[in-house]
């Protein structure tokens, strides 16, 4: 249940002075491993790969949109859906490919930013990962995510340098084009990892729990709610999700055009430091690229752990049955199972950041987790959409159907063409 705010007015977190749930998780999308694994994927492939973004785009907003869909007019989470329609196995299928997917995640994202921090201000990672860790827990546990979100997002226009760096170098516009819409990519089992990596960053399972999670609670905060109403509100989480994910996808694009500009060599030699990720912003930066890879890490991850903790506390609440809200205050005794999970997550997010793996790496293999657990996950949130016993009168229409099941086809392909593939 929603709580009202500390003004006393009802608590919602879509006034006009904030980001609605598209446009955060479009936001969140773009955390550290989706630039490690877009700067791996400019690096690595250079132009070659320039088409996954375009295509990524309408199956990203598509399946977003089923799953804000599913959170809205059913006023529960993906997980509390799961539960009531379908057998206990397959709920605890699920929840538990995705706090496996989220721990890996947001270990490599602390990794990821107690690195960048390192690279500016020296200094022990190992401490850095743990502050990091108790700096988003202490934010997620005595802040509402959208107060301190208005300002971090600051921190991610940063990204907005790969964009700059596409108009600094010299580029071959043709050869670009041409990439992008008849890529000449050998599809090596190198290759296919690589889009798994690249569509497991960009249509990632933690953002359709979180926005799920996000529209559930916009929608708790709208009792009662007649048709009108509900269409309306369908109209703005279209537009909000289509705004966000645009931008997401824009920016990964730049970031893969980047890179192929300024570290792509014929032997396609991948990225093995931060320190060489770094090295993409040298055109726009020059000796400060350190520091903008920096600001744009940091900024990402601040952005992108607790969505990742948040989606895991959600899914894991959901299935046991117990409460599950960002508006739970600990001082009155609320959510404290829910705030559990979030403290655990994040918790074994900092321990496996003292593995002896490179941040880069553990960010790229990540993304491949996440674009293998994804196809199971979409496949039961396209059953659920479409099931009138769980969305009453506003059941997906054939158009997102058909866009939200071919989704889940792409991504069936290309996992099922790497693993094929020796």
């Amino acid at each position: 249940m929603s709580r009202p705010a500390r003004g006393g007015s009802p608590a919602s977190p879509y006034s006009p002075r904030q980001l609605g749930a598209g446009l955060i998780t479009g936001a969140a999308d773009d955390d550290p491993s989706g630039i490690a694994t877009y700067s791996q994927a400019g690096a690595q492939f250079g132009y070659a790969m320039l088409w996954t973004m375009p295509l990524t785009l309408p199956l990203m907003v598509a399946i977003q949109l089923v799953s804000a869909r599913i959170g809205y007019v059913t006023r529960r989470g993906l997980a509390a859906n799961i539960k009531l329609a379908f057998p206990p196995a397959v709920l605890w299928v699920v929840v538990g490919l995705l706090v496996a997917a989220n721990t890996l995640n947001l270990a490599a994202d602390i990794a990821a930013m107690a690195q960048a921090l390192h690279l500016v201000a020296g200094g022990p990672r190992g401490a850095y990962a743990v502050g990091i860790g108790m700096l988003c827990l202490a934010l997620q546990v005595f802040m509402r995510y959208h107060a301190y979100v208005r300002w971090l997002k600051w921190l991610t226009l940063a990204l907005l340098a790969y964009v700059a760096v596409a108009f600094t170098v010299e580029l071959d516009w043709g050869e670009l084009a041409r990439q992008v819409f008849l890529p000449g990519l050998a599809f090596s089992h190198e290759a296919l990892l690589m889009i798994v990596a690249v569509f497991g960053t960009t249509i990632s399972p933690y953002l359709f729990f979180w926005q799920a999670a996000l529209e559930m609670e916009a929608g708790h905060a709208d009792q009662p709610r007649s048709r009108s109403e509900v269409r309306r509100q369908l109209r703005r989480i279209r537009a909000d999700t289509l705004v966000g994910m645009t931008f997401s996808n824009l920016i990964g694009f730049f970031i893969i055009l980047a890179t192929a500009a300024t570290l792509h060599t014929g032997g396609g030699a991948p990225i093995e430091t931060s320190a060489q990720a770094a090295e993409a912003l040298r055109p726009v930066a020059g000796d400060f690229c350190f520091l903008l890879f920096c600001l744009g890490i940091v900024g990402t991850g601040l952005l992108a752990v607790p969505v990742l903790a948040g989606s895991a506390a959600y899914a894991v609440a959901e299935a046991a049955g117990l409460p599950a809200s960002l508006d739970a205050r600990l001082d009155r005794g609320e959510g404290r199972a829910f705030y559990a999970v979030i403290a655990a997550a994040t918790a074994g997010g900092v321990a496996l950041c003292f593995a002896p793996v490179d941040p880069v790496q553990e960010l790229f293999w990540a993304a491949v987790l996440n674009g293998v657990i994804a196809l199971p996950i979409m496949t039961v949130m396209m059953l659920l959409a479409s099931r009138r016993g769980v969305m009453g009168a506003h059941v997906i229409g054939p158009r997102l159907r058909l866009a939200g099941w071919s989704a889940t086809g792409v991504m069936a392909v290309v996992v099922a063409a790497m693993l094929a593939t020796p």
